[in-house]
Parts: C-alpha cells; sequence; structure tokens
C-alpha cells in the first residue's frame, strides 16, 4: 500500500525537537506538565527534544495542544482542498523523516468533527503510548499490527479493525516483517482544524457553533 511512485516529503520544522523545547520554555513549562497535558511520557518528550526519537502525528498535534500552539508550527501538511482525494495525486508525508508516513484523506468545513489519514508503518515501527480526547478507529487495508489498549493487546490483519476511547491509553506495533497500512479515523484534529484545543474545553461562544444537541465533552 506504501505509495513507491510518490517521494515522502519531510515537512516539519528543520529540528522539530529543538523547536518544541524552545517553544516550552518560552511558555515556562516543565516536561512534566506537558506529558501530564500531552497524555504522553515524560521520557517520550526527552527524547523527542533531544533528537532520539520523532513523534507521531497524533502525539505531535497533542504536543502542539499542550504547549497552545498550532500544529502548523511545527509541521506542514497537505491542506484540506476537495471532498474527493485520488490516490494518484494524494501526497504521502511524514514527521521529522520518522519511518511512518501519512496521506490526508479528509477535508474541513463547518461543523466538521471526523479527520482521517491513511498511516503507513515500516516493519517494526512502534507508536508511543498516547491518551487523549476523543474516539478513534483503525481499519487495516494491508500487513498486520499489534495494538495494546491499557494492558489488552489485539493482533489485527488486513480487513480488521478497532475502535476505542482515546482516553485510554493506546499504542500500535508493526510487528511483521512489511509495511502496514491504516485506515485511521479519530475525532482528534491532526490537522489544526477544530475550533478547540484538543486539551482543552471549547469557551461558550465555541460551543454556540457546534450542531444542535453537540456539547463539549
Amino acid at each position: 500500500m506504501l505509495k513507491n511512485n510518490i517521494q515522502v516529503k519531510d515537512n516539519a520544522a528543520p529540528d522539530l525537537g529543538a523547536s518544541l523545547r524552545a517553544k516550552r520554555k518560552e511558555l515556562k513549562l516543565t516536561m512534566q506538565s506537558v506529558a501530564d497535558a500531552a497524555g504522553l511520557s515524560v521520557g517520550f518528550i526527552s527524547q523527542v527534544e533531544r533528537g532520539l526519537t520523532s513523534p507521531s502525528l497524533g502525539s505531535l498535534a497533542s504536543l502542539a495542544a499542550a504547549l497552545d500552539t498550532e500544529i502548523s508550527s511545527f509541521l506542514q501538511q497537505p491542506s484540506a482542498g476537495s471532498q474527493t482525494t485520488h490516490e494518484a495525486s494524494r501526497l504521502a508525508y511524514s514527521v521529522a523523516d520518522a519511518d511512518v508516513s501519512y496521506e490526508r484523506l479528509s477535508t474541513s468545513f463547518a461543523g466538521s468533527k471526523l479527520h482521517s489519514v491513511i498511516v503507513h508503518e515500516t516493519p517494526g515501527h512502534r507508536m508511543e503510548p498516547i491518551s487523549h480526547h476523543g474516539e478513534e478507529m483503525f481499519y487495516i487495508l494491508d500487513g498486520e499490527i499489534t495494538v495494546e489498549i491499557e494492558g489488552e493487546v489485539e493482533v489485527l490483519r488486513k480487513g480488521d479493525s478497532i475502535h476505542f476511547e482515546s482516553r485510554r491509553v493506546h499504542s500500535t506495533w508493526n510487528h511483521g516483517s512489511s509495511i502496514a497500512s491504516i485506515l485511521w479515523c479519530g475525532t482528534m484534529d491532526v490537522f489544526g482544524d477544530a475550533p478547540a484545543p484538543i486539551h482543552k474545553k471549547a469557551s461558550p461562544q465555541e460551543v454556540a457553533t457546534y450542531p444542535t444537541g453537540e456539547t463539549e465533552k
């Protein structure tokens, strides 16, 4: 499923770790406070800031929200564009040259809550454990992965899916020998399109823009 005919672009800031660290220090925040707000571990954030590892798209969105900063300050992603995408023209991109790439599927419009990408994970790749607001679903397009949700382990193969509450600590691992391609859909705003930050409650003005009957949880 990985698009071998299109070069994967690294659109992250030249030194992502340094940029995240500089923003944290500017806000006078400790690693612990950022870790607590982002639903990540202190050790992982330390590794990212030192350039020893790269965050997943979801973790970067969570970090940006914890730093009260648009994710676009750290990563340039394909624009929302049309409501329709075509495989031949979708651009695969990565975060800080990580061994996982993404293709944007979802667009953005007034009241939209759903975000979606195709994730391509190389063999051996592990997504860091994370917890955040919302819900998400994986559908395996190709290959297989191990999904761990608060100690519960599931092996998902092509055609399998899982849907869960994102507040539960979750991570994935491509335990196979080939690239795993996953359709990811969730309410976490990984593109910076949402009206309110991921980890904060919306203001009364923002809630007023939600569809009838919907409230910020």
